[in-house]
């Protein structure tokens, strides 16, 4: 799940350089998180009415986070956590958790849930970000596979973060 607000950015260049080292025969599906697909989330637990069925976007969007084995949150580290589009489609797992015959909470165990994020900062302004997140597979049950951290600002920094780049050779062997 891309959730940068700038297509083809760092974090996505980090991500996809680490899902370069997957094999071929593990499928893979990029979905942009901040294109608008999700619309902003009403918290209607103590409302007394049914939580509305999901539909185009936001249904491809559960369907794909259902079909998956693993969740990889691709998000630069804004203002340390995670971007605004991450932190909505989060939300809407909450919603997600209460329709009726879905059993989101439940049907999320077991998968695991990765972060690449890139940040222009030093590595432990991340630390609120993989926490909110290493919280978030805690919660539903889920693996925490981990974080993958770089380093950059304008477009295509992330390339000159060898570290980082590296790192991603080997991320998802973990």
């Amino acid at each position: 799940m891309l959730g940068s607000a700038r297509a083809g950015g760092n974090t996505e260049a980090l991500a996809r350089a680490a899902a370069d080292q997957l094999p071929p025969s593990v499928p893979r599906t990029w979905l942009s998180l901040s294109d608008g697909a999700l619309p902003p989330f009403d918290d209607l637990r103590h409302a007394g009415v049914e939580w509305p069925a999901p539909s185009g976007p936001e249904q491809q969007l559960l369907d794909a986070t259902l079909a998956a084995t693993d969740v990889v949150l691709a998000t630069p580290t804004y203002w340390y956590t995670v971007s605004a589009s991450t932190k909505l489609y989060l939300d809407h797992w909450s919603g997600w958790m209460r329709l009726p015959g879905v059993d989101f909470k439940a049907r999320m165990a077991g998968k695991t849930l990765w972060t690449v994020s890139v940040l222009s900062d030093e590595p432990q302004h991340a630390d609120a970000l993989v926490d909110t997140l290493r919280r978030c597979a805690d919660y539903m049950g889920m693996r925490w596979g981990g974080a993958l951290l770089g380093n950059g600002s304008r477009p295509g920094d992330i390339h000159q973060d060898t570290t980082a780049m590296s790192a991603a050779k080997t991320f998802f062997a973990a």
